[in-house]
């Protein structure tokens, strides 16, 4: 079964992965070697480490190349820095600003399938944009809308661009990506249910409520994921496994993806893309989320983020 693959993060060695969260409110980056959290600024400030600038995980992904060497010497010197303890941090999205959220629909052919459309393979990448209202972080409330009923999950691999891309072959893809985090993309089922006439769905407003983007916990830099077309991918609601695929099972995979994007717009460090999602969204099944849910979603080397649901 893919859900004994699920580990809990990108292992040991010389292994690191960035996130954020909120301290003395406001966001500061948190830094993650061999599976121990340390604030970035105090552990750079106990090494002495020079530094290109802010150390935001944006700022840190828009030098992504300068950085990369920093933090690969920083994971191997966390002697006598203070370290965090991960249950009691106020997680924010692992990039709090990205530039866009670009994501792609209907990206499994068993999630074809399930939303009655078997058969249908797409020539091109389906598109639609998120805004940054919509991200959320890891164990953070996402406080139901009143206006719906039908609000599902997908469990996704998000992309985290790192070098300006426009225009990128499939081939050289692999060099734009900084790394990869886990990825929810909440719906409102109910607000598609009828398409207006001429036009389709609204596939922009039912993705964009606010917290329906949990990101996180954290990035875990491409060099750490030896294949991200074979990764397990599971989310559970209440303990209980609801996908539980790998994503092998994508139309389009990373490279084909970034090269279709990058074909339309430029891509800059700090950019997101989410991925799909496979079979077992709620919608499938005729189920929602309710108050007192808890989701979590794992994907291998990359961790596990979790999302309380409540109503207002």
């Amino acid at each position: 079964m893919t859900r004994d693959r699920i580990q809990e993060g990108a292992g040991s060695g010389d292994a690191w992965r960035l996130g954020t969260v909120a301290s003395a409110g406001r966001p500061v980056t948190v830094f993650e070697a061999a599976g121990t959290l340390y604030l970035l600024d105090e552990l750079i400030a106990k090494t002495g480490t020079a530094t290109p600038g802010q150390t935001g995980v944006r700022d840190v992904i828009e030098q992504w190349d300068t950085w990369r060497p920093i933090l690969t010497k920083l994971a191997g010197n966390g002697a006598g820095v203070q370290s965090l303890e991960r249950d009691r941090l106020d997680w924010l999205p692992a990039i709090p600003n990205p530039g866009k959220i670009v994501c792609v629909g209907v990206n499994y052919r068993d999630h074809v399938a399930e939303m009655g459309s078997a058969g249908v393979s797409p020539e091109r990448p389906f598109a639609f944009i998120k805004p940054q209202n919509t991200l959320l972080g890891h164990r953070q409330t996402l406080w139901l809308p009143p206006v719906t009923r039908k609000v599902d999950w997908e469990a996704e691999l998000a992309i985290v661009i790192g070098r300006k891309a426009y225009q990128v072959a499939a081939k050289d893809a692999w060099n734009v990506v900084a790394g990869y985090c886990p990825f929810n993309d909440i719906s409102a089922r109910d607000w598609i249910s009828q398409p207006v006439p001429g036009l389709g769905m609204d596939w922009i407003l039912h993705k964009s409520f606010d917290g329906f983007g949990p990101l996180g916990p954290l990035i875990t830099p491409a060099e750490f994921v030896p294949d991200p077309q074979n990764l397990a991918i599971r989310l559970s609601v209440n303990g209980e496994v609801k996908q539980d695929s790998t994503t092998a099972n994508m139309i389009f995979d990373v490279a084909a993806i970034i090269e279709y994007f990058s074909s339309v717009m430029t891509l800059m460090p700090g950019d997101i893309i989410a991925t799909g999602t496979p079979a077992g969204v709620g919608h499938g099944r005729g189920e929602y989320l309710k108050d007192g849910d808890n989701v979590s979603l794992s994907i291998e080397c990359l961790g596990e983020l979790s999302t309380e649901v409540r109503s207002r």
